[in-house]
């Protein structure tokens, strides 16, 4: 993704009218008004915004259709969680589709972790009419060890490939965490029994920065050296066309161009086309 000017950008949030809203929190996060809203000047502040990765939403009557369905993956995980009275952060949040949701749970204090002002922009289009007490931070998993306190739950979602040393990072996550929790976790897996990972060449399903794709028993091995204590299978899951796939809200390719034309099974590159896992990390006290 390019560099975007954010000044222009500010600006125009800036000048978004205070109304009060209706929020719903479902598959779409959708806002509603009884106020005079023009519908012109939403849809220009969100159409700078773009790309729009995660979601979807709707703002009075406007329906920004993400490239990333974000719900499935909301719903996979929904029936393994409950956040009810916890301090709750999400590591590499994007917009914030997922603490939108979370909301639902009441959970004590939400706090997002992403350092992309342009997805910290689009959080603040959205919070601008929402107006919850989510707290968003443009820091990085790696400021989590230093942070102002602590968190019982810790969701980090599609983040660890993306880390040359997966290890250090979920350390990281362990250090983010009370003297006792649990992340859940989701990361690129490849099929097999052995402790091992692929590590591509150059890109990955055409994105650069995808260092290590391991097999479960790899990743668990990561997350007992990390120091956690448990680690549950929650699922696996193949991305599809209907999670991921082209909108008029992005810039540029998805899923359907990652993938070998010839046989879908495969990426691009020749390795096996993106597949999930999802698990459950715990930290036990150890007073």
């Amino acid at each position: 993704m390019g560099w975007k000017n954010i000044a222009p950008l500010r600006e125009a949030l800036a000048a978004l009218p205070e109304i009060e809203t209706v929020c719903s929190y479902g598959d779409t996060v959708t806002l509603t008004t009884a106020a005079d809203v023009d519908p012109a000047q939403v849809e220009r502040v969100a159409r700078m915004l773009m790309p729009w990765r995660k979601g979807p939403f709707e703002l009075f009557g406007l329906f920004i259709d993400t490239e990333w369905q974000s719900f499935m993956k909301y719903n996979l995980l929904r029936p393994h969680f409950d956040l009810r009275g916890k301090r709750v952060a999400d590591i590499g949040c994007n917009n914030g589709y997922y603490l939108f949701r979370m909301q639902e749970d009441a959970p004590a204090k939400l706090v997002g972790f992403d350092p992309s002002a342009l997805y910290k922009t689009q959080f603040d289009f959205i919070n601008h009419f929402a107006k919850t007490q989510i707290v968003y931070e443009l820091l990085g998993v790696e400021h989590l060890p230093l942070y102002e306190e602590k968190f019982d739950t810790i969701f980090c979602l599609g983040v660890l490939y993306h880390r040359s040393d997966p290890v250090a990072m979920l350390k990281q996550l362990y250090k983010g965490l009370d003297s006792s929790g649990e992340v859940y976790l989701d990361t690129f897996m490849i099929d097999g029994e052995e402790e091992i990972c692929l590590t591509p060449a150059g890109a990955y399903s055409k994105i650069p920065n995808i260092y290590f794709v391991p097999t479960i028993p790899a990743l668990q091995n990561w997350c007992l050296r990390a120091g956690f204590t448990g680690f549950e299978v929650l699922e696996t899951s193949v991305t599809t066309p209907e999670e991921q796939r082209k909108t008029e809200w992005i810039e540029g390719q998805s899923l359907e161009d990652f993938l070998d034309p010839e046989d879908p099974a495969k990426t691009v590159e020749g390795y096996p086309a993106p597949k999930r896992v999802y698990v459950r990390l715990t930290k036990e006290s150890k007073a």
